[in-house]
């Protein structure tokens, strides 16, 4: 047999090696930490990244409530959410939605950046968004991370 055979290494449940790690959102902007952080949820960060294995890691992000909008989309950016029903279509502009839940600003630019499928809801279940300094998650010493 030739010594020019290689084997592709897989990463299965057992296997993965998860991290916290903790961003800060002040002054950053929504799109761009939105992007780096659904990398580190879906572990393309690592060595080991398979498509088909969840090998992200868990993320806290504090001060959500300090993040920016480039350009208009703090007054022209609306969020909308529908219930089913006739006339259950409700519209947010994203500063009045910023001012009342911050977290969900994040949480839905992120969400929209996985996969679409049950990988991808399983990913959005390790990020954690905090509107203050504040978080419960001091037992498990997050690394912190700067964008």
């Amino acid at each position: 047999m030739s010594k020019l055979h290689f084997t592709t290494k897989h990463a299965n449940a057992a296997t993965v090696q998860r991290q916290w790690h903790i961003v800060d959102g002040t002054n950053q902007t929504v799109g761009r930490i939105s992007a780096k952080i659904a990398a580190i949820l879906r572990g393309k960060h690592k060595a080991s990244y398979t498509p088909h294995v969840d090998t992200g890691d868990y993320v806290i992000i504090i001060n959500a409530d300090k993040v920016t909008f480039t350009g208009n989309k703090l007054d022209q950016k609306t969020y909308i959410n529908f219930s089913g029903y006739p006339g259950g279509k409700k519209e947010e502009v994203a500063k009045d939605l910023l001012k009342r839940r911050p977290e969900v600003v994040l949480e839905r630019a992120i969400k929209g950046m996985l996969p679409k499928n049950k990988l991808g809801r399983k990913m959005i279940k390790k990020l954690f968004v905090y509107a203050g300094e504040a978080h419960p998650h001091t037992a498990q010493q997050p690394k912190e991370l700067k964008f």
